[in-house]
C-alpha cells in the first residue's frame, strides 16, 4: 500500500518530547459539570523525526494508529507505512521513529507520520 501525505501543509505543534509534533484534529471538551478536564478522547496527526519518540506511557483506553509515512518501533515490533496498530487499555509502550536522528530528514530518512485515535488519555510511566 502506498500513501502520500503532504506534511508541509500541516500546522504542527511541538510536544514536550524533542522532535515530536502533533496536529489535533479532534479533542473532547472539558467536563462541563465539574469544570475539570476529563481524560480526553482525541484524534491527531503525530510527526516524529527520525530517532525521536515518546517516553514510556500507559494507555487508559484503546488507541488506534495508522502509519502514513516512515515508521516506528516499540515493544510490539516494527510498524511501517500502511500498518494499523491497536493498543488495548493498559498497554505500555515507548514508540521511536525509524531512521537516524543524526541525518537530515529526507526521502532516505523520513519522519514518521501517524494518524491516531486515542480514547481516555495516557499516563507517563
Amino acid at each position: 500500500m502506498a500513501l502520500q501525505v503532504d506534511t508541509e501543509d500541516v500546522d504542527w505543534q511541538p510536544t514536550r518530547s524533542p522532535g515530536v509534533h502533533w496536529h489535533v484534529l479532534f479533542s473532547a471538551n472539558p467536563d462541563e459539570t465539574s469544570g475539570r478536564r476529563k481524560a480526553s478522547d482525541s484524534t491527531v496527526l503525530i510527526r516524529m523525526d527520525p530517532g525521536c519518540g515518546y517516553p514510556p506511557h500507559r494507555h487508559l483506553d484503546v488507541e488506534e494508529v495508522l502509519v502514513l509515512q516512515g515508521g516506528f518501533e516499540d515493544a510490539f515490533g516494527r510498524h511501517g507505512v500502511g500498518d494499523y496498530v491497536r493498543y488495548e487499555s493498559g498497554t505500555v509502550h515507548a514508540p521511536v521513529a525509524s531512521g537516524d536522528a543524526r541525518s537530515p530528514v529526507g526521502p532516505g530518512n523520513p519522519a514518521c507520520v501517524l494518524f491516531a485515535i486515542a480514547r481516555g488519555g495516557i499516563e507517563i510511566e
